[in-house]
Order: C-alpha cells, then structure tokens, then sequence
C-alpha cells in the first residue's frame, strides 16, 4: 500500500501578521534548505501572513524601508523571507508591522529573534 502525504492550509479570517521573527546568524544549511545563495553573514527575516495577498505589501514596505533582499514571498501562503544585514532586517520588520498594524488595521504579533 502506498503511503500519500496530504498537506492542509487552514486560513482564518482577519487580518493579521501571525509569525515575525529576526534569525540574526543563520546557519549556512538553512539558507540551502531556503533554497536561498548566502552572500554573506546576512540575517534573515521570517514573516506569515493573513491574507496571504498582502505578503506583496509587506515585501513593498520592507524594501522601502532598509537594505533588504528578497529571499522569498508567496503571494498564496502568505510567507515571506528577507535577509541582509541584522539591523537592516530589523528596522524592515519593524515598519511592516507598525505600517500594517496602524494603516490596514492588521492584527500583529511582537518581533521576536534569535
């Protein structure tokens, strides 16, 4: 008998920023799984969102706000993944939460890091 894996996406309604978390020295073999080349001793920065649409806002906010790349973002799940250096990641978490927390009226969660 074969074994199926089968994956479920559960989504809420509301809107809401659900995961926000600084990875500050990532290790080199998470940045392979990620599927993202590592340049430097960057950072990284974790994000899951609700509506998965405005993923695309919050990478617009976080480009606009420091020197980050995009190291991902899924318009479908809702997550996105940028990196660059610690403070940088920082300050753009930290103005997407505060932008969509005070302007679109988004439920957010306290930045975390490790």
């Amino acid at each position: 008998m074969e074994v199926s894996e089968r994956i479920i996406q559960e989504y809420v309604p509301g809107k809401q920023i659900t995961v926000a978390h600084v990875i500050a020295k990532a290790d080199s073999e998470l940045y392979q799984k990620m599927g993202i080349v590592q340049s430097g001793n960057e950072a990284v920065g974790i994000l899951t969102i609700t509506p998965s649409e405005a993923s695309i806002i919050a990478v617009d906010i976080a480009i606009k706000a420091a020197e980050i790349e995009i190291g991902f973002v899924d318009r479908f799940s809702g997550a996105v993944v940028i990196i660059g250096d610690v403070s940088s990641v920082k300050i753009a978490l930290e103005n997407i939460l505060e932008t969509m927390e005070s302007l679109l009226d988004f439920t957010v969660v306290p930045l975390s890091s490790t």
